[in-house]
């Protein structure tokens, strides 16, 4: 007797069909919104009361920043994909003005100058740069394949733009975000066909600079340091991620409960923001830690996945970007997951779509809204083909 799928087994395990969009994509998103709500309401309140004397400071302002990115998002997907291939360039300068910008009169925060005062609002220039050099760079590999395949030119031309920016990064500095996109750069040149050599050159050259650029400044030096034991001095250099592996270390399989971690109480800094995942770990369990993980690893399957598709059907640009967009979703999930679990140094970047911060969340939501849009019109282009050959 064969066994048939249940139709919740076959929901989990097939990409929405008869529609016109992509449901499961669009249902991932929110669940990590509403998780990341919570949490940050759960980890916040400590910190609100702290800084403007209400439990709820936060989690209203996150949740600000989560409205405008459903409006932002149902703009984003009016925008048809052509416009984004036409004006790739155009995102691009801007981003780098913003980035230079912020070296002048940015605001300075924790010893790093990364935010723009706009009004209410803090925007962070490094989250939108990375959309930008990915939209851009979707854009030079559509119009450059040939080279990139075959020259050290064309390999080198979309490194050099990186380069620029990521000294723009650096300046602030943000580390983090330098290295976010070296990787999916490199994932992007690797998916559109450049040969191994160049790769395994320049991924020691890149090994070699980010050494170097540990060894130059002390704080970073002190961060690797600390990362390879926090116990060395837990009230100084490993305080954070002692306090951390301590959260992860009280959650156990079940976690303490919902609104019940200790760790959030002023003893682990950045509890809402960077750290919001060993919260997560110490109220939710090992079940909420692998939860949320199974989302993320989703969601960036997803991404590649209708890449993946939309490559095979022709559509190069739209095809390197959703790659581009799957490889950023699952490396920053790694790094700040390693971050917070002690794999791998801090970084100071955010959980997609689950950390408080504005910036991130919107450019995320963007993100995830252009993914939307590249299948939604797969979708539509293939569904009036098939009415065409029925006729």
């Amino acid at each position: 007797m064969t066994l048939l799928p249940s139709p919740r087994l076959d929901w989990l395990l097939r990409p929405s069909q008869g529609h016109i969009y992509d449901r499961q994509l669009v249902i991932l998103s929110l669940a990590l919104m509403a998780i990341g709500l919570v949490m940050v309401s759960s980890a916040s309140i400590a910190e609100g009361i702290a800084v403007g004397s209400d439990p709820f400071y936060f989690v209203k302002r996150h949740g600000s920043f989560l409205l405008i990115c459903l409006f932002l998002s149902t703009l984003v997907l009016q925008v048809p994909m052509a416009r984004w291939q036409q004006f790739n360039a155009g995102f691009l300068v801007l981003a780098l003005i913003m980035l230079m910008l912020v070296l002048v009169a940015g605001r300075e925060i924790n010893g790093s100058k990364r935010w723009l005062a706009l009004g209410l609002f803090n925007v962070q220039p490094a989250e939108i740069a990375k959309l930008a050099l990915f939209t851009f760079l979707a854009g030079f590999l559509v119009r450059k394949q040939d080279e990139v395949r075959g020259h050290w030119k064309g390999f080198l031309k979309p490194l050099a733009v990186m380069g620029i920016m990521s000294l723009l990064l650096l300046k602030q500095p943000d580390l983090g975000s330098v290295v976010v996109l070296f990787v999916t750069t490199l994932g992007m040149l690797f998916i559109a066909g450049a040969r191994m050599g160049q790769f395994i050159s320049l991924v020691t050259l890149g090994v070699a600079l980010v050494a170097g650029l540990i060894a130059m400044a002390p704080y970073r030096m002190k961060r690797v340091t600390s990362f390879l034991n926090p116990w060395d001095d837990p009230f100084g250099s490993g305080y954070q991620l002692t306090q951390s592996l301590m959260a992860f270390g009280r959650g156990g399989w079940f976690g303490e409960g919902l609104g019940n971690s200790i760790q959030k109480l002023e003893y682990l800094p950045e509890a809402h923001t960077d750290f919001v995942f060993a919260i997560l770990g110490e109220e939710l369990g090992f079940t909420g830690v692998l939860l949320v993980l199974l989302l993320q690893c989703w969601l960036a399957f997803k991404a590649l996945r209708i890449g993946q598709k939309v490559l095979l059907g022709g559509r190069q640009y739209e095809g390197y970007l959703a790659m581009g967009i799957g490889i950023w979703f699952s490396f920053q999930t790694v790094v700040n997951v390693g971050a917070a679990s002690g794999l791998l140094p801090t970084k100071g970047l955010t959980l997609p779509l689950v950390s408080y911060g504005g910036s991130s969340l919107l450019v995320m939501s963007t993100a995830v809204a252009i993914l939307v849009r590249i299948d939604f019109e797969w979708r539509r282009d293939h569904m009036q083909a098939r009415q065409r050959e029925v006729l």
